[in-house]
């Protein structure tokens, strides 16, 4: 009997402008996202994926110190312990993008993982920084080195009750190194919360992770936000989130507009298959690939 596992992506706008007080941003993503997590709950997902730093506007399209204090400690801070409080009451796992505070001046670019009984399982610091410029003003980019210290924890796979889940986050996509870690971990679905726009990387969007996908003999869920975020107006965000499986093939797709949440249901049992019929982790030759980190 297939293992079926319905999986939540949220993809919404953050329509606060970005000069208006942190507090009145947190607040007003909160309650929006509460809400979008208790309706993917009444569509039956038993997973949820927050898109990238949820409770804001992307502000690593510009370069500003105010936004340090937007930090909070994973996972002692007040936005982990309520989603821990939503999981458990909800009965899903969820997969929570927040700026991390380690300590004062040291912070990252992190995913909490939370299962369906509330535990906090752990967490994920992104390990590729993008400091980029984006269109034509040179005052619009994709400034995280200003914001963020690479990851050092690694590429870590968390036993959930849906299975084992592993987490890259935006950036990240376009390293095949750290995908391939993941599977090697065990991984059975990977999520990926982003912000990016049409300009710079639409073209990618539908390439690089379903080939991970199937690279790796795992599924993929992709979450993208929604809209134009002021002042910074960077580009359209142009959500599109999806689900993938192993085989490359689209499981549901989300608009490219709207704030929704995506539901899609992966059989978790295709991961096996699918490793079975490409046996690509065994015919793997490591001991040939040393000049790949040498360099």
């Amino acid at each position: 009997m297939s293992r079926i596992v319905r999986i939540g992506l949220i993809q919404t706008h953050h329509e606060v402008p970005g000069d208006q007080p942190l507090a009145e941003h947190k607040q007003w993503s909160l309650d929006k996202h509460l809400g979008m997590i208790h309706e993917a709950r009444q569509k039956g997902a038993q997973a949820v994926c927050l898109q990238e730093i949820f409770y804001g506007p992307y502000f690593c399209a510009g370069q500003d110190r105010r936004w340090y204090d937007f930090t909070e400690q994973i996972p002692d801070g007040p936005t982990t312990q309520l989603m821990q409080s939503v999981a458990k009451e909800t009965g899903m796992v969820l997969i929570v993008p927040m700026y991390e505070e380690e300590a004062p001046g040291v912070y990252y670019n992190t995913a909490a993982v939370i299962d369906a009984d509330g535990r906090y399982l752990g967490k994920y610091r992104k390990n590729h920084l993008p400091h980029v410029q984006a269109g034509e003003s040179p005052y619009t980019g994709f400034w995280e080195k200003f914001y963020f210290r690479p990851g050092n924890l690694g590429y870590p796979v968390f036993d959930t009750a849906i299975g084992r889940v592993g987490v890259y986050i935006c950036y990240d996509r376009h390293f095949p190194e750290g995908a391939r870690a993941l599977g090697l971990a065990g991984a059975e679905i990977v999520f990926n919360p982003s912000a990016t726009v049409a300009g710079l990387s639409k073209y990618l969007w539908k390439l690089e992770q379903p080939a991970h996908a199937v690279a790796n003999g795992f599924f993929v869920g992709a979450i993208n936000r929604v809209g134009w975020e002021a002042p910074w107006n960077m580009g359209d965000f142009y959500g599109e989130s999806y689900l993938v499986d192993p085989r490359g093939q689209f499981v549901a797709m989300g608009s490219p507009d709207q704030s929704e949440v995506v539901i899609g249901d992966a059989d978790m049992d295709l991961v096996r298959e699918v490793r079975n019929t490409w046996q690509f982790f065994r015919d793997r030759r490591p001991e040939t690939y040393g000049p790949l980190t040498a360099l």
